[in-house]
């Protein structure tokens, strides 16, 4: 094992040097979706910035009663509800996944 990583940390040196070719145009972004039309939270957003929101809070201790005074939350805070849904399967069905994303929806 040892081996492999010195092999890949003597070979960064020879790959950067290699590169010698112009860098390509970046290709154009496609402009913001109005803000209006996007939910400020959704299943994916971290937990701990949906709790930072008083309504986003009130979403989750509503639907998720206890999320926010779990012993573990420090560990899952960083996490989105659709990360951690599948470690607490029997608390965070598919039913209660979609009541929460339809409460996160209405928030703007």
């Amino acid at each position: 094992m040892k081996f492999i990583v010195l092999a890949a940390v003597l070979m960064l040196p020879a790959a950067a040097s290699a590169q010698t070719a112009a860098p390509a145009a970046p290709a154009p972004v496609a402009p913001a979706a109005p803000a209006a039309a996007t939910a400020k939270f959704t299943l994916d957003t971290p937990i701990e910035a949906i709790v930072a929101d008083p309504a986003g809070k009130a979403v989750i201790d509503k639907d998720l009663p206890g999320t926010t005074t779990h012993p573990m939350y420090d560990q899952f805070k960083a996490m989105s509800l659709n990360q951690v849904a599948p470690m607490a399967a029997d608390k965070i069905t598919p039913a209660v996944l979609a009541k929460v994303q339809a409460d996160l929806a209405t928030i703007k």
